[in-house]
């Protein structure tokens, strides 16, 4: 299966959270990895976040972005072509969709991947609304 995933959805590698435990599994199961180029970026943003509000101490930091750049060194990294920046543009305007959100659906797109894998709602249903196989790994809805 070629799975292509959002920073949201593969960040719970790191942060045992709700999901996390599917995440793993989807991983296991995927013959294929892709990620957009900005979810290192993002995943690095957020746990300096972590750390700046005193949740995550300099040891543990290093510890998971060593084991961040460990699992994407053999993942296909999608880069950011005028076809991806153009699946994005329309993403945007069809969605309640923020820009890096649809940056992650249009690669997985481009890509033609078979799952998607995100937690965040809108990006989830943007993902959905542009045909793509996705898989929701947030909280259910109250």
């Amino acid at each position: 299966m070629k799975l292509a995933v959002d920073s949201s959805a593969f960040a719970k590698r790191y942060v045992q959270e709700y999901g996390s435990d599917k995440m793993d599994r989807l991983l296991r199961k995927a013959s294929e990895l892709a990620l957009c180029i900005i979810l290192v970026p993002e995943i690095v943003s957020g746990l300096n976040r972590r750390m700046r509000e005193g949740v995550l101490e300099m040891k543990a930091y290093r510890a998971v972005k060593k084991q961040l750049l460990d699992d994407v060194r053999d993942a296909t990294i999608l880069q950011m072509t005028p076809s991806v920046i153009s699946h994005s543009v329309k993403l945007l305007e069809s969605n309640v969709l923020r820009a890096m959100d649809a940056l992650h659906v249009a690669c997985a797109l481009e890509w033609e991947a078979d799952l998607f894998v995100t937690s965040d709602r809108k990006q989830w249903m943007a993902a959905q609304n542009a045909g793509l196989h996705t898989e929701f790994l947030g909280l259910p809805a109250k």
